[in-house]
């Protein structure tokens, strides 16, 4: 096995096909072919599925593709520090779900961090693609949430990918509304006062093994004759802040991120489910020093939950 074959098996798995991996890295179709029949033969595994539509990895294509971005990032940083004389640029990669806490726990993360050169990536997403972007992605964290009663489904999914979760923190969501909504005046809300309301709501539930419908009846509320479907948390927050009328449900908020949007959160007492977020990281993953302060901040950050 040598870098090419890695650079080939790299460029098929981003592109989807071979055709268009062909014309990124400007080899000969046929060759690239060869190049990972002879890659697959070496290793004894199946890499990619091949297929009308294009070519999908393999789990054990999934496996290989992670190391192999890793080696050819690794050989990129030593070429940069040996050539260039340049610096190797440190990275920290991390998706997490929409949660001010954690937001609020990055922000003060950033600003203890003192390499000279730092390359920082927070992505806010759901638990499908947090988990897709360690296993086929250059993201070594991630922070999963779901509610407690689909704890075997992530479970067996972690299992099947080779990941560890490690649990931060379980909640119960509140409800975040508007300072100046009458809502606000109650000191606890009740379901049935949330009728004439819009919610505010994340459209991209996920639960491994369930429908997506399935997951959206039972995770989505009703109690609400108007939806608002947002899946970016500033505008989510810029509705709060700009429509009495509106709320959402979230997980506790600092009180700081509340009197900058001019927004309150309550707790509903009929509001029974039990949710959890979990750091996720492959099995054997040596956390860095980037990695090991991020968590101090959100162990931090976790206090207000």
């Amino acid at each position: 096995m040598n870098i090419i074959q890695m650079k080939c098996a790299v460029g098929i798995a981003k592109a989807g096909s071979i055709n268009k991996a062909a014309d990124v890295l400007l080899i000969a179709q046929p060759n690239l072919s060869k190049t990972i029949r002879e890659l697959e033969d070496e290793l004894g595994i199946k890499i990619f599925l091949r297929s009308s539509r294009g070519m999908s990895l393999t789990p054990e294509g999934e496996e290989f593709i992670g190391y192999a971005k890793k080696i050819l990032k690794q050989i990129e940083d030593v070429e940069k520090l040996y050539k260039d004389g340049g610096q190797v640029k440190h990275s920290f990669a991390i998706s997490a779900p929409r949660a001010s806490y954690i937001s609020d726990a990055f922000a003060n993360f950033t600003k203890h961090i003192s390499e000279e050169a730092v390359e920082l990536v927070y992505n806010e997403t759901n638990s499908m693609r947090a988990i897709d972007n360690i296993v086929n992605r250059d993201y070594n964290l991630g922070i999963i949430r779901y509610a407690e009663c689909y704890e075997r489904y992530f479970s067996k999914l972690l299992e099947d990918k080779e990941l560890v979760g490690t649990p931060i923190v379980r909640f119960q969501y509140v409800l975040v509304m508007n300072k100046n909504s009458s809502l606000a005046k109650k000191e606890q809300v009740l379901l049935s006062d949330l009728a004439h309301y819009t919610e505010i709501a994340h459209a991209d539930p996920y639960v491994p093994s369930l429908p997506i419908s399935v997951v959206k009846k039972q995770e989505l509320t009703n109690y609400s004759e108007n939806t608002i479907f947002v899946y970016e948390r500033g505008s989510q927050f810029d509705l709060l802040s700009l429509n009495p009328n509106t709320y959402m449900w979230v997980s506790p908020i600092p009180q700081r991120v509340l009197d900058n949007c001019g927004l309150v959160q309550r707790e509903c007492p009929e509001s029974s489910r039990v949710y959890k977020d979990v750091l996720v990281y492959k099995k054997n993953y040596r956390f860095s020093r980037l990695d090991r302060l991020f968590v101090e901040f959100i162990e931090q950050s976790k206090a207000i939950i």
